[in-house]
């Protein structure tokens, strides 16, 4: 009856031990699987912001290359914005489907779902006002274009720290407020030139109002690509605030 009962109860030991480790390997695989999935979004999210960020570079070579009147290099850049604002749309596309259909960072998803919504809209005017050069063609006067390539310089410095600070929010959280200081300090500096722009343009006696305006009208939109970059960090800057508390 002893040899029975030992034996028995090594079999019920077997089982038991069995079981668990059974359920811990799933439990693993499990865990496995969703940082498997969370790393391959990370990456996919590290991709948009790299399309963001390219097609700021792009305006800053494509209005460049319109002032020195080079034609057949804008329209390249033209395509090539076109491409980057596209890809950026369907892989925006793919990372909330797949926030939702498999509930990755549940409690931070309404955040990166604003984040990638709000930076999508950037790289969006960032095409849409180098669109506006070839379609409008404007006229832009030697003694204003130095303030229009140091206004694009202080655009894109801005979407830059951007894209920086929104990185940083998912790899390292405490250089966050340093991006977006310097977010808000360039979007600021945009204010400033184009202040600078408006004054020169409308204090000149032998522009036509009408060439005024024209020129106005793009020194604004340059203006707005900033303030969307810093629209962005307003947004990062809560989301960061949430995650501590």
């Amino acid at each position: 009856m002893l040899i029975i009962y030992i034996s028995f109860k090594k079999n019920i030991f077997k089982l038991l031990y069995e079981s668990v480790y059974s359920n811990l390997l799933k439990r693993i695989n499990k865990v496995s699987l969703f940082l498997k999935k969370t790393k391959k979004l990370e990456i996919q999210i590290d991709e948009f912001l790299d399309k963001v960020l390219n097609g700021a570079l792009v305006l800053r070579q494509g209005v460049k290359y319109y002032l020195n009147n080079q034609s057949e290099l804008f329209h390249e850049r033209l395509k090539e914005i076109d491409t980057l604002e596209n890809d950026a749309d369907n892989l925006r596309r793919t990372i909330e489907t797949k926030l939702y259909m498999h509930t990755l960072i549940p409690e931070h998803r309404g955040d990166v779902l604003g984040l990638l919504e709000s930076s999508d809209k950037v790289l969006n005017i960032t095409k849409e006002t180098l669109f506006q050069f070839d379609v409008e063609n404007p006229n832009l006067f030697p003694d204003v274009v130095p303030l229009f390539n140091e206004l694009i310089e202080a655009t894109i410095s801005s979407v830059e720290s951007m894209v920086s600070a929104v990185r940083s929010y998912f790899l390292n959280i405490q250089l966050v407020r340093d991006h977006i200081n310097k977010t808000i300090f360039f979007e600021k500096e945009t204010d400033k030139i184009a202040d600078k722009i408006k004054r020169m343009i409308f204090a000149d006696a032998d522009l036509d109002l009408s060439q005024k305006i024209h020129i106005r009208y793009f020194a604004h939109h340059l203006e707005i690509i900033a303030d969307a970059a810093e629209d962005v960090t307003d947004r990062l800057a809560i989301a960061v605030i949430k995650r501590y508390t």
